[in-house]
């Protein structure tokens, strides 16, 4: 999404946003720098980190809830900048052969994709393990990553001119498979929490379509309409998989149940909607019954005044204090969500033990003052045109 041009002394404007892969953060990107949200409550919206160090942001990312935190702008689109947010310091930053078009993060993968090419690092040390060249034209950067770094599978359009979605396994640098998932080019990509389902949609808008991954079999079919034609800008699973939700240039958000999956919903799902005029909203769904969501809270991203609720809604029961929920770039883009997070003292699922053998090879700690990266920084090429400084 670009930015306007905006006048000398004008409040930012928000140029991009991003959710961090749990959904328990938001990023935006303003012609001033970015910021970054904590969404660990309903009723207020937590601001975490600023920084006005580089304008015309236009891509950020932040890894889960670490001090990770990657940063391209238009003042230098070619470059990938990460840095460590919490100490103010820049980790190492990457030049590529043409325009960043998006950039997607796991504990184990960091993913630049260009348009006619994808590289792959190694996220504990950033090195670049591999670059996938001669890709089909991707004009918008369509790709995605799986966030379980033990299925880290990335998908991206395996064709110009037909919906075919090339699969790459990001842990064996090798190819899965290819899907025929459309007749027409894809606009809209996104894996599950666990990296088991994928979810499509092509140019057209009127079907998406949910696949097995790695062994690309159909699972699901859903009809978003029959006869008119829309774009659509997301595609979001909810964190366990229960709901898909998709955006288009319609402004309305379709939700889909996937029906075998349990009935038994064991938290109220939300939805949230982040808009390009800078405002984040947040919905109440009725996981049975479906129906229109009731909106309960609507935030201001740009301002530091608070919205108000909509006063017609302050009936509406107590909203617990932790959720998490997901939105793409690009116009308007929602999600759904039932399960917490990831928490920040090491990335498990609350409650969650993780076994020690994968804090070794998997992922990294950006908590401490010895925590990552143990980069040595240096200059020249690296393989695939891709240049650290």
């Amino acid at each position: 999404m670009e930015a306007a041009a905006e006048a000398p002394g004008a409040p930012a404007a928000l140029s991009c946003f991003s959710y961090n892969q749990d959904c328990t953060s938001l990023a935006i990107g303003t012609t001033t720098g970015y910021r970054l949200f904590s969404l660990s409550s309903v009723e207020q919206l937590d601001q975490v980190h600023e920084s006005n160090e580089i304008p015309d942001v236009y891509i950020v990312e932040r890894l889960f809830s670490s001090s990770l935190v990657v940063v391209v702008s238009h003042a230098k689109p070619q470059q990938m900048n990460v840095y460590h947010f919490k100490k103010g310091t820049e980790i190492c930053n990457y030049s590529y052969s043409s325009k960043i078009l998006s950039i997607r993060l796991n504990r184990q993968r960091l993913v630049v994709c260009l348009e006619e090419s994808i590289y792959i690092h190694n996220i504990k040390d950033m090195k670049l393990l591999k670059t996938i060249m001669d890709t089909p034209p991707n004009t918008t950067g369509l790709c995605a990553l799986s966030i379980n770094h033990a299925n880290s599978y990335l998908a991206y359009p395996g064709s110009a001119s037909s919906g075919e979605i090339a699969l790459y396994d990001g842990n064996t640098l090798k190819t899965a498979c290819t899907i025929p998932a459309h007749e027409g080019p894809l606009a809209a990509l996104t894996f599950n929490s666990t990296g088991s389902k994928l979810a499509s949609a092509s140019e057209k808008g009127t079907v998406i379509r949910v696949f097995s991954i790695p062994g690309g079999q159909k699972l699901y079919e859903f009809r978003r309409g029959m006869k008119r034609y829309v774009n659509i800008s997301s595609l979001v699973f909810s964190m366990d998989s229960q709901f898909l939700c998709a955006s288009s240039n319609t402004e309305t958000v379709h939700i889909f149940k996937l029906e075998h999956l349990t009935d038994r919903i064991q938290k109220l799902p939300r939805l949230l909607v982040t808009t390009s005029d800078g405002h984040l909203y947040i919905y109440n769904l009725d996981p049975q019954d479906g129906g229109e969501c009731v909106l309960i809270k609507n935030h201001s991203l740009l301002g530091s005044r608070k919205m108000e609720e909509n006063k017609e809604n302050d009936l509406q029961p107590p909203v617990p204090q932790s959720y998490a929920a997901t939105v793409a770039r690009q116009s308007t883009v929602p999600s759904t969500s039932t399960m917490p997070g990831y928490s920040e003292d090491g990335g498990a699922l609350r409650g969650e033990v993780i076994p020690e053998h994968e804090f070794a090879t998997g992922p990294v700690c950006l908590d401490d003052e010895n925590e990552f990266p143990p980069i040595i920084l240096c200059r020249g090429g690296q393989p695939g045109k891709a240049k650290r400084s």
